[in-house]
């Protein structure tokens, strides 16, 4: 059962009797063990939340693992439909695994999207001491054996990491994807962990994943999957300057209860447009390696479907769906 906090305050009297209210500290589901991306989501986005005044009571965050994001997704839809003090987190990984039916039938239209405020980009990495320099390189090895690199990422087989490696391959000329080894972990931390390692060859991620083992030296980033280089990280090249016109983005964002009223929808669309605007999510971006963003309200619902509609079309193509 739900667990809430809650704040008593005085309003006043009316003819004598004090009148009180309580205020309800609202919940962020982080659909992943600590320390991922939507956990990132949760509590970066709940603090600052609470730091500028957008909420009153500090923002409760709950990890609720499992089928990768389905789980949470369920326990919304089925649960928790009409619960305005429920915010879950959400990312292109959630749109990928609507799109490819991996929610067991469960679709885009049955909570609604309040926006995105950042998008962590998409990242190629391999060890620090890889033979592997380049996207280029990557590519030959694979058209010239195959099974010879197999990648690490944090989304289930057919995800959206497993199918950044498989864009790049395709714009390189390789069409046999099936021949490609990929192996979905819990999270980029233990995608990079085994790289590392010299299980697998490379790590198909996010750049929030990578920071750190960035800073320590781990790694090299080969490739960033943007338009242009990310700020702060300016000496990644991105796989477009290298010849493979690939930009994927892991947009980051909140969805909520699809029962919820208007008003509390545009409610909670305005407290997130407060968060993008603050200083202080500036600098989490920064820190962080996300880039700018935004886009939130009513319109994210649309844009949340024609990625859906644009991702299964893509995964057909790809053969990771028929």
């Amino acid at each position: 059962m739900k667990q809430k906090l809650f704040k008593t305050a005085m309003l006043g009297t009316v003819a004598g009797i004090t009148m009180m209210t309580t205020a309800i500290a609202a919940e962020c589901i982080a659909p992943a063990n600590p320390g991922g991306g939507w956990d990132f989501t949760c509590r970066q986005i709940g603090k600052i939340m609470y730091d500028i005044g957008a909420v009153d009571k500090p923002v409760q965050v709950t990890n609720m693992p499992g089928a990768g994001g389905g789980l949470a997704y369920g326990n919304v839809v089925n649960e928790r439909n009409d619960d305005s003090d429920l915010i879950i987190a959400a990312s292109s990984a959630t749109t990928t695994r609507l799109a490819q039916n991996a929610y067991a039938g469960m679709t885009a239209d049955q909570v609604r999207f309040v926006g995105a405020i950042g998008v962590d980009p998409g990242v190629i990495a391999v060890a620090a001491n890889s033979p592997i320099k380049t996207l280029g390189d990557m590519v030959d090895a694979i058209k010239a054996e195959p099974g010879s690199v197999a990648f690490a990422g944090g989304s289930a087989v057919g995800g959206f990491d497993h199918l950044k490696p498989l864009m790049i391959l395709k714009e390189g000329g390789f069409t046999d994807i099936t021949k490609v080894k990929y192996i979905g972990v819990d999270g980029g931390a233990d995608a990079i962990t085994q790289t590392v390692g010299g299980f697998t060859q490379a790590m198909t991620g996010d750049m929030s994943e990578v920071v750190s083992f960035l800073a320590n030296g781990d790694i090299r980033v080969i490739a960033v999957l943007t338009e242009e280089r990310v700020p702060g990280f300016d000496k990644i090249p991105t796989a477009k300057e290298q010849g493979f016109n690939v930009v994927a983005g892991n947009w980051r964002g909140l969805y909520v209860p699809k029962g919820i009223s208007d008003a509390k929808f545009d409610e909670w669309a305005g407290k997130l447009q407060k968060v993008a605007d603050s200083d202080a999510w500036k600098k989490a971006m920064a820190d962080n390696g996300l880039a700018p963003f935004t886009k939130v309200g009513g319109d994210f619902q649309s844009y949340v479907d024609g990625l859906v509609t644009d991702i299964a079309a893509m995964s057909k193509e790809l053969g990771v769906t028929k």
